[in-house]
């Protein structure tokens, strides 16, 4: 399938070989983009036909023969229909099945059985669902981990993780498909923006998390221990290992390790089993999802939004946001040092080749004309201070900046959620509230008012200004200086009213 997926590439190629002449061909296009009001679905992109008969034969050959398939799967068993059981000796019969075709140790006891009862009985619409986004996801997984060579049962930990939502996000903070907290994360190669969460990412995040679990696994050399340590941190599962008195075995550690952990191991070994034996419980797919392997990536060189996309190539946002669910504000902003990918369906990518640049210019047009604007690009390492207002609290500081209670304490030593005004606080924002200052009193617009140190001004921003227009009040202050300094990446991004900090004497 992985080959199926790099012939999708080469294909592709050929439209842009051809994109040039095509674009040529675009006059009605070039008028609308120069017109004075851009409605977006007025707008009729045109692929290059050859290209785009080549795709579709590829599509009809490899993937409909899948889709089918799938479509003939019978999913309207009666909901009064009786949830089956089976005796012990049937499950523990199935599981020495399984184990016997895989690396992992895949045993069965009551712990193992309670977790089966519950996703066969109480969880059967989340296993139904399950089932469907499977379809996309493992053969994702399984490229990844075959790749590492790994054991593809891994794949089954997504699933107790984030029963397969790439947006799952922990009551502790842990995000995504793999659930990474963001310091592991980081340490896997993740990184965390104001526009971008790759843990989020399916692509980037099934990578990192192969890479912490081989990194577990070399440690222990187990793979329970490894799936244990994954789950409540390395420290904890030597701290039950002591504790058992050098005991190297889950079972045996298991009384020693924090609950969720000791539910883990036998939640995963539960999922192995569900997923291979979900008809024998009459489970079946729903929301079925497209396979990983007709889609395709494309590189985004300049901003663009899902709603421009979706309007300009035909495909519906809602698919955009489930096959890139990273974007947090479904916009892609343009990076030079990294660009970012955007995954299209493979019949669409050609399309979108084609009239790239086309698409390049709409989308700038549209920002300007519909006045679209985005938080400032901040990233997890960039620290602010915040002063606190008054009638301010931590639950709503936190709120503005995309932040829990625990973390602002924890950045600051707070014992408690006591706050006092004028107190200033360390905060590492994962979004920037609408203006640019933090500080607890502004000056009217136009107006400039000088920090109680001297060391910056306050401007306030008033209708019809620019980045530039500001800097000139400012000898040697340019307007790229003042857009660093209040962390916006795009000069659109300037509104009347926001506040900006200069410094003159830098």
């Amino acid at each position: 399938m992985k080959s199926i997926r790099l012939s999708l590439s080469l294909l592709f190629s050929l439209s842009f070989i051809s994109a040039q002449a095509h674009l040529a061909e675009q006059g009605d296009t070039d008028t609308i983009i120069k017109s004075q009001f851009l409605d977006l679905e007025a707008i009729d992109l045109k692929d290059h036909p050859v290209a785009a008969r080549l795709d579709s034969l590829l599509y009809l050959n490899f993937f409909q023969a899948t889709a089918q398939e799938i479509a003939q799967i019978d999913s309207s068993i009666s909901a009064t229909t009786e949830v089956p059981d089976y005796h012990d000796s049937i499950y523990e019969m199935r599981l020495q099945e399984l184990d016997a075709v895989s690396p992992m140790q895949l045993d069965y006891n009551p712990v193992v059985r309670s977790f089966i009862d519950l996703y066969s009985k109480k969880r059967r619409e989340q296993v139904s669902r399950m089932l469907g986004l499977a379809e996309y996801y493992f053969p994702l997984f399984e490229q990844t981990l075959d790749k590492y060579d790994m054991p593809l049962e891994l794949k089954y930990l997504a699933v107790v993780e984030s029963a397969l939502n790439p947006t799952a996000r922990s009551r502790v903070g842990a995000a995504g498909l793999w659930q990474f907290m963001y310091s592991t994360g980081k340490l896997n190669g993740l990184s965390v923006n104001s526009y971008v969460d790759e843990r989020h990412d399916p692509i980037k995040s099934t990578e990192a998390a192969c890479q912490y679990l081989t990194t577990l696994y070399g440690i222990f050399d187990d793979w329970n221990l490894a799936l244990a340590a994954y789950n409540s941190g390395p420290g904890n599962v030597n701290k039950a290992i002591r504790r058992s008195g050098g005991q190297t075995n889950y079972w045996a550690i298991r009384p020693y390790l924090p609950r969720e952990t000791a539910g883990y191991v036998p939640a995963f070994i539960a999922v192995n089993y569900i997923m291979n034996y979900n008809e024998e419980h009459l489970l079946f797919p729903t929301e079925l999802k497209p396979s990983f392997f007709s889609t395709d990536t494309v590189v985004i060189r300049k901003q663009v939004s899902f709603e421009q996309l979706s309007k300009l190539i035909e495909v519906s946002e809602q698919e955009l946001k489930f096959l890139n669910p990273a974007y947090r504000y479904e916009i892609i902003p343009k990076m030079t040092k990294k660009p970012y990918h955007l995954i299209l369906p493979a019949e669409k990518v050609g399309l979108f080749i084609a009239n790239e640049d086309s698409i390049y210019q709409i989308a700038e047009k549209h920002f300007a004309q519909s006045k679209v604007t985005a938080p400032a690009l901040v990233t997890m390492n960039d620290k602010i201070r915040h002063k606190v207002r008054r009638g301010e609290v931590l639950g709503t500081i936190a709120e503005k900046y995309g932040v829990r209670v625990s973390s602002i304490r924890r950045w600051n030593g707070l014992r408690s959620n006591t706050i006092r005004v004028g107190q200033r606080l360390t905060i590492y924002p994962r979004k920037m509230p609408s203006g640019a200052s933090v500080a607890s009193s502004q000056p009217a617009p136009g107006q400039v008012k000088k920090s109680s140190d001297g060391s910056y001004d306050s401007y306030r921003v008033n209708r019809g200004e620019t980045f530039y227009s500001i800097a000139r009040k400012y000898p040697g202050v340019s307007a790229e200086n003042i857009m660093s300094w209040n962390n916006i990446s795009n000069a659109r991004h300037l509104k009347v009213g926001m506040t900006l900090k200069i410094y003159p004497k830098s």
